[in-house]
């Protein structure tokens, strides 16, 4: 398989799975498996293109908000994505720097999907019984933001599905309305999570010797993909549970414990 391809397939795996429940850790390292390793850069670098995609899809919302601060409704809720991305900043930051995370290898990934995927099963069932439920607390705020760094020290735990279920279980009960402000605090700490990982590279090594080409083809595939994933699932769960999805992440974990050698 070429290099470009090979670029291309990762792009697109990176825009199916940032922002389905599903863990795209585990995805490409299963993928990155058979077509092998790329760079840390590279992994930054597609992850931003996820990241412009869900921007993208947002960028009237964000727009509503920053525009109308003047307005009760949008400044408590501007005020509650600040609160959950600062709870995020406050408490990962210490806890990236004290080295606190789990290697990205199959046997933590593959037990943290499957864990995760009973997980979801039970919560989402858990918060259908509180009725339906719209208005964002700030306690949904601070939990969120404290699911995001559990997430980030259990690679395959999945940013969205951690803070989306915690979201719910917090009273937060409609999928849609948790997904929504889930997705929208992830921009600010998704952003800020690769900027500070871009530094820490570029003060340790330096970017030399990036296929700048593959590069580009794989931030331009994430991006489109990841924009058009993330219109269908808001769509999908106006009438759907995420049942699918936590049965996958099962079945996908059990997989990789079978199949995968456990030190990649």
């Amino acid at each position: 398989m070429s290099d470009l391809l090979s670029a291309l397939l990762l792009g697109i795996v990176e825009g199916l799975t940032e922002f389905l429940p599903v863990s795209s850790t585990g995805h490409l390292l299963i993928v990155q498996h058979w077509l092998g390793a790329r760079s840390d850069f590279f992994n930054i670098v597609i992850q931003a293109g996820a990241i412009l995609a869900i921007t993208l899809v947002f960028r009237q919302r964000l727009w509503t908000l920053a525009t109308g601060l003047g307005e009760r409704d949008n400044r408590d809720y501007a005020l509650k994505l600040a609160t959950a991305f600062a709870v995020t900043a406050l408490v990962g930051l210490p806890v990236r720097l004290a080295g606190w995370e789990l290697p990205e290898t199959v046997t933590p990934v593959a037990w943290a999907l499957i864990l995760g995927g009973v997980w979801m099963i039970v919560a989402e069932r858990l918060a259908e019984r509180r009725g339906d439920r719209t208005d964002v607390t700030w306690t949904v705020a601070v939990l969120v933001g404290l699911a995001q760094v559990v997430a980030g020290v259990f690679p395959g735990t999945s940013r969205s599905a951690a803070a989306i279920f915690m979201a719910m279980l917090a009273g937060l009960s409609r999928r849609s309305s948790a997904t929504e402000f889930v997705f929208l605090v992830g921009i600010p700490t998704m952003f800020a999570a690769s900027a500070y990982a871009f530094l820490e590279l570029w003060m340790k090594q330096g970017l030399g010797g990036e296929a700048w080409g593959e590069v580009a083809l794989a931030f331009a595939a994430a991006t489109a993909t990841g924009f058009v994933v993330v219109r269908w699932l808001l769509g999908y769960i106006k009438s759907h549970r995420y049942t699918g999805f936590a049965v996958y992440r099962v079945l996908l974990g059990a997989t990789l414990l079978l199949v995968l050698p456990a030190g990649d």
